[in-house]
């Protein structure tokens, strides 16, 4: 995942980072009001690139097994 910054100019968003993308790919724009500092946006960024590698080294539970666990412990 990679985040971009954009701004708005005259109606349209202005991106200034060069595209690691393919000619023609599409993106998909969510808009930020704010909510979050940049220190916040970095941390939760982060959350998800560690969430992503635990998920390509297996290191996941299944959410069947959750339930069944937190049952097994009531």
């Amino acid at each position: 995942m990679h985040a971009l910054k954009a701004r708005v100019e005259n109606g349209r968003y202005v991106i200034d980072e060069p595209a690691e993308l393919p000619e023609g790919a599409e993106v998909e724009l969510m808009i930020v009001k704010g909510a979050m500092s940049a220190e916040e946006r970095a941390e939760l960024l982060e959350a998800i690139e560690e969430a992503e590698q635990d998920i390509e080294a297996a290191r996941v539970v299944d959410e069947a097994e959750v339930w069944a666990r937190l049952q097994a412990i009531s």
